[in-house]
C-alpha cells in the first residue's frame, strides 16, 4: 500500500507555505512571502499578513500541486496550522484547508504550529528518535521541548519568559541600524566579529534560575546601552563585534542549556528548528557541545526551519501514520495553542 498524499497548509504569521508530502517524502514546498510589506514597519503587522496570505494562498496552491506533479484529486488529507500564532493570518489557512478538504471529500487535520517544526526534520533525516528533545528558536517562541511520541505526546521542559530569541535578533538589529528580519544580517556581520569582544549578559545561567527556561530581554537592552554610551562618547560602534559577542551569548544560552536537557532526561538526539535555527554561530555551536557529549543533533536545512507548508503536511503525515483522528469540521484558531496539543 502507497503512503497517504498529505498536503499542508501554514500560514500563522507572515508566510503562506503549502507543502505535499508522501510519508517522509517532500513533493513540493511552495512559499509566498510578504516580509517586504512588514520592513519599513520594523515587525510584522498583522492585518497586513492576514491580507497577503488571502492573496497568495490560491496560486500557492496551484505552484505546490504542479511541483508535486499531482492533481487536487491525488491527495489522501488535508493538514493546517490550528496556533499557536496571529489570529487573523490562522484563520486565512484554516479557510482554505476546510474548503479543500471539503471539496475533495479528504480528512482535516489541525496541528500545531510547534509540533510541525519538530515533524518537517523527518523529510530530511527520516523517522525521528522517540523519545527525542527538540529545541525551537524563532521568532515567536523559544522552547525546549520533550517528544516522547511526536503524533501524540509532546511535553515542554522550558521557554522563554520574555522575548524570543528571533525577537531579540530584529530589535538589537534595529539598534545597529540593520534591516528587517534582524537575524541573517546579524548572522553576516557577525562572521567579520570577534564573539569574544564584549561580554554580554547570559540570563537565567545561576544556580537557582530555571534550568530549561531563558531569556533575552536583559540581553537586548544591554546591547542597546553599550551602543547608546559609545554614540554618546563619540566613540564609533564596531558593529561586527557587537553582532558577533550578541550572537554568540544568545547560542552559549540555548545550547548549553539544551545539552543539560538532555543529559538530564537522558535522551541522546536533539533536534534543532525554527527560524533562527538558521543561524550559522546556533548550528555550529549546537555541532561542537552535541558531539563533546554524545548526542546526536539534527538540523534540517535553513529553508525548512523558517516556517513552511512541508512542515505541516509532515506532521500530518506522521497523524495519519499513526491513526490519529480528524480534526472537527468546525475546527478554530488558537493563536496561545499549547504545544501538548498536537493535534485538535
Amino acid at each position: 500500500m502507497t503512503e497517504p498524499l498529505v498536503i499542508g497548509f501554514e500560514t500563522s504569521c507572515d508566510e503562506t507555505g503549502v507543502g505535499v508530502v508522501r510519508g517522509h517524502t517532500l513533493l513540493a514546498d511552495a512559499l509566498a512571502t510578504s516580509v517586504a510589506e512588514h520592513e519599513r514597519f520594523g515587525g510584522v503587522v498583522p492585518e497586513i499578513a492576514s491580507r497577503a496570505h488571502l492573496e497568495a494562498m490560491v496560486p500557492t496552491v496551484h505552484r505546490a500541486l504542479a511541483e508535486a506533479g499531482v492533481a487536487p484529486s491525488d491527495v489522501d488529507a488535508v493538514a493546517v496550522t490550528a496556533g499557536p500564532g496571529l489570529t487573523g493570518a490562522l484563520l486565512v489557512g484554516l479557510a482554505a484547508a476546510k474548503a479543500y478538504a471539503l471539496a475533495l471529500d479528504k480528512p482535516l487535520y489541525g496541528v500545531n504550529h510547534l509540533a510541525a517544526h519538530v515533524a518537517v526534520d523527518e523529510l530530511q533525516h527520516g523517522r525521528l528518535a522517540e523519545p527525542s528533545l527538540a529545541l525551537l528558536v524563532s521568532g515567536g517562541h523559544s522552547s525546549l521541548l520533550l517528544v516522547p511520541d511526536l503524533a501524540r505526546e509532546v511535553t515542554p521542559l522550558g521557554r522563554t519568559i520574555d522575548d524570543a530569541a528571533g525577537e531579540a535578533f530584529d530589535k538589537v538589529a534595529r539598534v545597529l541600524g540593520m534591516p528587517f528580519p534582524g537575524g541573517p544580517p546579524i548572522d553576516r556581520a557577525a562572521r567579520e566579529g570577534d564573539p569574544a569582544a564584549i561580554d554580554f549578559p547570559r540570563g537565567l545561567t545561576g544556580p537557582r534560575d530555571a534550568p530549561y527556561d531563558v531569556s533575552f530581554s536583559g540581553l537586548k537592552t544591554a546591547v542597546a546601552r553599550w551602543v547608546e554610551a559609545r554614540r554618546r562618547a563619540g566613540e564609533p560602534v564596531p558593529v561586527a563585534d557587537v553582532a558577533a559577542s550578541f550572537q554568540e551569548a544568545v547560542a552559549d544560552v540555548l545550547t548549553a542549556k539544551a545539552v543539560r536537557a538532555c543529559r538530564d532526561h537522558g535522551v541522546d538526539h536533539l533536534v534543532l528548528g525554527g527560524g533562527v535555527a538558521a543561524n550559522s554561530r546556533l548550528r555550529a555551536l549546537a555541532e561542537e557541545r552535541c558531539a563533546a557529549a554524545g548526542i546526536v543533533l539534527r538540523v534540517p536545512s535553513p529553508r525548512l526551519c523558517t516556517d513552511n507548508g512541508a512542515m505541516v503536511a509532515a506532521l500530518g503525515s506522521r497523524l495519519v501514520a499513526a491513526g490519529v483522528a480528524p480534526s472537527a469540521p468546525d475546527l478554530g484558531a488558537d493563536s496561545s495553542l499549547p504545544v501538548e496539543t498536537v493535534s485538535r
